[in-house]
């Protein structure tokens, strides 16, 4: 299995507008952080998670030829922002891009993209979204993908866990979360890996902060624990070296192989 890291940043990104604070002025390319998304590749199977504001960009950075299976986590702007896309991925199908996702993410959908919604594109070079409520486990001949619910302030956004048939590895992707609730900790205990949101020192009300995503880290137990969608707060080489054992900061074009 590898796991891409397409973006590892907030709504706002990294360096933001107008802001020339150490981490937004830093020269380390791990500072500078597009919104936050996934690429995974399971035994061939190029899944993708969200689509954020730099899809496109992103996709081109990391060399992304490949479109599979689509699975948007919510419908908030920096993970759905970046759908119109998909019009590539399409392209080479000829037919619409299942999507699966939950009833607010599928609402959303909906509201953003009414063009899109079909069987097939309108023409060729348009985009097409089949609209699937993402099931607590996803069957292909690569493997599966199970799903839990993580609590996201007024609305729950889908954590993930990929298992690769080939290799019984697995990773879980558990981003843009207030906590890491008993069923979705029981679900990743036994990955090889683990993505956490670990948004900045500071508390906030809908998001774990770097001290929260930790004791989340500890509950669930794999060996390798990274955090994502960092906000500007976050310099990554100081808060390399304040981490505990087996917590690692992620970064723009990381690239795991489980």
């Amino acid at each position: 299995m590898e796991v891409i890291f397409l973006g590892t940043g907030t709504s706002q990104g990294v360096p933001m507008i107008g802001c020339d604070c150490e981490v937004c002025a830093s020269t380390d390319p791990r500072n500078s952080r597009t919104r936050t998304s996934i690429h995974v590749v399971m035994d061939g199977l190029h899944v993708q998670v969200d689509a954020s504001p730099e899809f496109r960009l992103q996709c081109v950075r990391e060399k992304i030829k490949q479109l599979d299976v689509f699975i948007l986590t919510h419908g908030h702007a920096d993970h759905i922002a970046g759908m119109d896309d998909l019009r590539r991925f399409c392209d080479h199908g000829a037919k619409a891009i299942t999507v699966y996702t939950t009833e607010e993410g599928g609402a959303r959908v909906r509201a953003m993209y009414p063009y899109a919604i079909g069987d097939r594109p309108v023409s060729k070079g348009y985009p097409a979204f089949k609209l699937v409520a993402m099931p607590p486990v996803l069957e292909f001949p690569q493997g599966r993908i199970y799903s839990a619910l993580l609590p996201h302030g007024p609305v729950s956004t889908l954590g993930l866990v990929f298992e690769e048939k080939s290799s019984g590895q697995k990773f879980a992707y558990y981003s843009d979360c207030k906590s890491v609730p008993p069923a979705a900790v029981a679900l990743a205990q036994d990955a090889a890996a683990v993505c956490l949101d670990g948004l900045r020192p500071d508390l906030h009300p809908t998001h774990m902060n770097i001290s929260e995503a930790c004791t989340a880290a500890g509950e669930i137990g794999c060996p390798q624990t990274y955090l994502t969608h960092m906000t500007h707060s976050v310099d990554h080489e100081k808060w390399s070296g304040q981490l505990p054992a087996g917590v690692a900061l992620a970064y723009d074009g990381l690239r795991l192989k489980i």
